[in-house]
């Protein structure tokens, strides 16, 4: 009998392989600067954001060759985001997917460097979507939800929030605009483009934005438990690193309990959301339970 987690290593597997053909060649006078974008991308991590768009795009029944490329775009920009948090300037970590951070292995600078260009890098993946499908009048659709969900009123906007106010105490509601714009609107961004992409309608993809919202507070209420809960072996990054920049998270703000309370309050109603949905994928809904309540 397969099992969940048979599943889950058979798909993050097809997702690398994906990944991995949109990745440049390490070669050339500006090789360290690929080489740094590429030790980025393939030093590990769980693939959520492209596993969230493919299994979105499957449970609506999706056949448009045009998700392989917007599945590397979202990772790519998520690692892109991840590179730059890690700087001194910003976090200031050492380890990131249980290896040395892009900054400590290739130095500040070139770390930036290779931040930026896997941004670059990901919109020039996203449009190879209009090449591979190019009678899919989605592609467009979902380009632009792309872009708005990484700018200034998306992922960036919450991380200069955040990065504006480190060590400053923070109210319930300025905590909740960073987490659902920093974490969450990639998740939001990832599960509507693999509903946008497999021809879902207006009303479907706001239901399947809600969800998406829940998925990204609760992984991230998740993440600041782990920081405190965890060991840094199994997590593979810095633990109490929140302690160390002085950041206000949930827990400290609401507790531990409240916490762990709000995980499951927003993971059920995510699944509850997807299930008024006329459509079904069972792995979906054991995968954001899985990711949500995950101890690692």
């Amino acid at each position: 009998m397969t099992t969940f987690n048979d599943q889950m290593k058979k798909r993050v597997t097809e997702i690398k392989s994906v990944i991995e053909s949109y990745l440049p060649e390490t070669d050339g006078f500006q090789s360290t600067l690929l080489g740094a974008m590429n030790y980025s991308m393939l030093v590990g991590g769980k693939k959520l954001r492209p596993l969230l768009m493919q299994q979105t795009f499957v449970m609506f029944g999706g056949t448009s060759k045009a998700i392989g490329p917007f599945m590397a775009a979202i990772e790519m920009i998520h690692t892109h985001s991840l590179v730059h948090d890690d700087l001194p300037a910003l976090d200031n970590d050492e380890y990131r997917r249980g290896e040395k951070t892009t900054h400590v292995v290739y130095g500040q600078a070139m770390a930036i460097l290779a931040g930026d260009a896997l941004l670059n890098l990901a919109y020039e993946t996203a449009a190879k979507a209009f090449m591979e499908a190019p009678a899919d009048p989605n592609v467009l659709r979902a380009l632009q939800v792309l872009a708005q969900k990484t700018g200034e009123g998306g992922m960036l906007g919450g991380q200069s929030v955040d990065v504006e106010n480190a060590g400053k105490p923070l109210t319930e509601e300025q905590l909740y605009f960073i987490y659902g714009l920093k974490t969450g609107a990639l998740i939001e961004a990832s599960m509507m483009i693999g509903a946008i992409l497999a021809g879902a309608s207006g009303e479907e993809v706001e239901k399947v934005e809600r969800a998406a919202r829940c998925i990204g507070l609760a992984f991230q209420i998740q993440d600041d438990i782990l920081d405190v809960t965890g060991k840094a072996e199994e997590l593979g990054k810095s633990v109490n690193s929140d302690e160390k920049n002085k950041k206000t998270t949930y827990v400290t703000l609401l507790g531990l309990d409240a916490a762990k309370k709000d995980v499951e309050r927003y993971s059920k109603e995510a699944v509850s959301l997807l299930k008024e949905l006329p459509y079904e994928n069972e792995f979906l809904d054991e995968l954001i339970l899985n990711l949500i309540h995950r101890t690692v």
